[in-house]
């Protein structure tokens, strides 16, 4: 056989092994929190939307939710406005709740609106206070503007999906007094696929996913009971910024989502590995058995 015929032949393998998911999935919605590496790095980037467009193609419902915290830092460094966190999320004054949202549901919301229509998509960008989406209330006073999700209506998101387009979700929100408010993108990506019922929530990172040791690259838990995450955060194998993607996951599967999932967004093409085979990658979320 000649090396063309052999490429030819594991394409058409290839192909013929993504089907079974391909139908699991079609017409089904899939959540995708991006954010990390994956949002800094223009291949990874490119690589991300790909996918996105690819599984679209194909007839699943893809839901691209969107942080942005390089952005606003360097926002805010440039404004001369000190950043610090708390409990692994953004402390949020009203100058930087103005800042979170000009750059969040501004540049780089339409940002990559744009990189999916240059690569052959058709994207609507949106953000949690257009159609009062998300509704939000203070969090806490030690975080300022830092919201808690009260409701969210998933009308806007479903209609731009029956419409065809891809719905890129910027997650600032609101209250009944127009107050705006930032809301941690784990979160909201969690809040919206429980609303929308999906089938599956993915939520790209910087690590491999959920590390028993994080200078262990060999210590990945594979799967986790959402009944073992408070133990976790507990004996600080899970602290800082993972607390809320981890505690995400763990609504998303509490609140119907088929399957929750954490995954390295540094990995080309990470979002096709884990839906088209079963072993997935990263650490799979999941129920207790009753």
């Amino acid at each position: 056989m000649t090396v063309q015929g052999l490429n030819e032949r594991v394409q058409a393998q290839v192909l013929t092994a993504a089907l079974p998911y391909i139908q699991k999935y079609s017409g089904k919605t899939v959540v995708v929190k991006y954010g990390g590496n994956a949002m800094v790095s223009a291949g990874l980037k490119h690589d991300v939307m790909s996918d996105i467009i690819l599984l679209t193609m194909v007839g699943i419902k893809v839901v691209l939710v969107h942080g942005g915290g390089p952005e606003i830092s360097e926002m805010l460094g440039r404004l001369g406005v000190k950043t610090r966190f708390v409990g692994g999320l953004r402390y949020t004054d009203e100058t930087t709740a103005e800042v979170v949202q000009m750059v969040l549901a501004g540049k780089t919301n339409k940002d990559l609106v744009s990189l999916i229509g240059t690569l052959g998509g058709r994207a609507l960008g949106l953000c949690g206070i257009d159609g009062g989406m998300i509704q939000a209330k203070p969090k806490s006073a030690e975080l300022g503007l830092v919201g808690e999700i009260t409701s969210v209506d998933p009308r806007p998101i479903v209609n731009a999906l029956q419409s065809g387009y891809i719905p890129v979700v910027a997650t600032v929100g609101t209250d009944a007094q127009g107050n705006t408010y930032n809301i941690n993108a784990d979160t909201a990506a969690a809040a919206i696929a429980v609303a929308l019922g999906a089938e599956n929530l993915i939520t790209l990172t910087d690590i491999r996913g959920l590390m028993q040791d994080l200078n262990d690259p060999d210590s990945l838990i594979r799967e986790v009971k959402v009944g073992r995450i408070a133990q976790l955060i507990q004996s600080g194998v899970v602290a800082g910024g993972m607390i809320p993607k981890v505690q995400s996951c763990e609504q998303a599967v509490r609140g119907g989502v088929g399957k929750a999932v954490m995954i390295d967004g540094r990995i080309p093409h990470s979002i096709l590995i884990e839906i088209f085979s079963d072993e997935g990658i990263g650490t799979l979320f999941t129920k207790e058995e009753a």
